[in-house]
């Protein structure tokens, strides 16, 4: 039986796709919890509509994670911090430098920041940030002095 998915069902398909499935697990499953319906004319006619909006939606995601990136790539924050002889007390971590680009109005996931350890000197230190789509930028982290 040719079904219509009308939202992502994990093991078979993404919202809008149309698959074949026994008929018993579209009628007992699918069509009782409104996650498919069958595949006619109209229902066609929906599931296009229904993709091009999801690419346009994507186009617009893409746009804005380019912008993103073309913002952070090459930008350069401070972190001011407590030290005895280059030595910090502590170190810098991610959500030390998340709370810095937050301050400039740029919020990221956790996730994005690529550090592979904490920074436990000054100095200046070059850590990658992973968008969405695979888009990837550069920001350089001076860690500077308190005192």
């Amino acid at each position: 039986m040719k079904i219509i998915l009308l939202q992502d069902v994990k093991g078979l398909g993404k919202r809008g796709d149309i698959k074949e499935v026994s008929e018993g697990y579209a009628r007992n499953f699918l069509f009782v919890k409104k996650l498919a319906e069958i595949a006619t004319g109209s229902g066609l006619k929906k599931v296009e509509v229904i993709k091009s909006k999801q690419k346009e939606k994507e186009q617009i995601d893409l746009e804005k994670t380019q912008e993103l990136a073309a913002q952070l790539d090459g930008k350069s924050i401070t972190l001011l911090v407590k030290e005895k002889c280059g030595k910090l007390f502590g170190a810098v971590h991610v959500k030390d430098i998340l709370k810095e680009l937050k301050k400039e109005n740029i919020v990221l996931p956790e996730k994005s920041i690529i550090l592979e350890s904490p920074i436990k000197e000054l100095g200046e230190y070059e850590v990658k940030v992973e968008l969405d789509h695979r888009i990837e930028a550069t920001i350089a982290v001076l860690v500077e002095s308190a005192s």
